[in-house]
């Protein structure tokens, strides 16, 4: 389902965790070296444990990130709300490796791309600006792009306006960026959260199905709804 024409898009503004790599296998496989590396923790790394420690992990980011939102927190980047995440894993599984507990607080530098994001992004970049909106800090973003193969004409942390989507500066900031009014700006996300706080900004918004991620009600207004990258690169590619 779809709303959107190619000609009233100027630029394409993707989300980042989730959306093109998949951040919960990343993590997850991490965890798991991690527990290898420090003598499989205590239960051998099975997949409960670490599925255990995926939600400690992914529960102080979401907590900080709210706190954070919520002003009752100072800014802290991605890379800063990592490490302590980093450290309840550790905390949580015994882990002791000083060099396993560093490898872990830079886990969001290596998640893999989804299968269809790099040949999407070469793709739609050859048509349209294309730019990544992310919560990940600078530095994760850096890494993160060189690893997962992403490639972009500009990738945007909300680290530059101290916030965490969806606080409405972050897409202020894509829309600053874009140089053109927000209901030329498409966003792209896995998140329906993410594109509620797009759209609130006056920004087109496309929904792209992903085994994770926050999939729409039917009381969301989007202007597409796609279960691939590649749809959506066809619909905003068609002549």
């Amino acid at each position: 389902m779809a709303d959107i024409r190619a000609v009233d898009i100027d630029v394409v503004v993707f989300d980042v965790l989730g959306t093109l790599v998949d951040e919960p296998g990343g993590l997850r496989a991490e965890i798991r070296d991690a527990l290898s590396e420090s003598g499989g923790g205590p239960d051998g790394g099975s997949d409960d444990c670490v599925d255990e420690l995926l939600t400690v992990w992914q529960r102080h980011v979401e907590s900080e990130q709210r706190r954070i939102g919520q002003r009752e927190r100072a800014y802290a980047d991605s890379e800063v709300v990592d490490r302590e995440a980093a450290g309840r894993v550790a905390d949580r599984a015994g882990l002791t490796d000083p060099a396993a507990i560093e490898r872990l607080a830079t886990a969001s530098r290596r998640l893999p791309a989804w299968g269809d994001s790099v040949a999407g992004l070469e793709q739609l970049a050859r048509r349209l600006p294309v730019l990544g909106l992310s919560n990940a800090a600078h530095l994760t973003l850096l890494h993160l792009n060189a690893y997962a193969g992403l490639r972009w004409h500009q990738v945007l942390s909300g680290e530059a306006v101290w916030a965490y989507k969806p606080a409405p500066e972050v897409y202020g900031l894509a829309v600053d960026t874009a140089g053109c009014p927000p209901e030329r700006v498409l966003m792209v996300a896995a998140h329906a959260w993410d594109l509620r706080g797009a759209r609130a900004r006056g920004m087109r918004t496309a929904y792209v199905r992903r085994p994770v991620g926050d999939p729409p009600t039917d009381a969301d207004a989007f202007d597409g709804r796609f279960d691939g990258l590649e749809d959506l690169v066809n619909t905003l590619t068609a002549r």
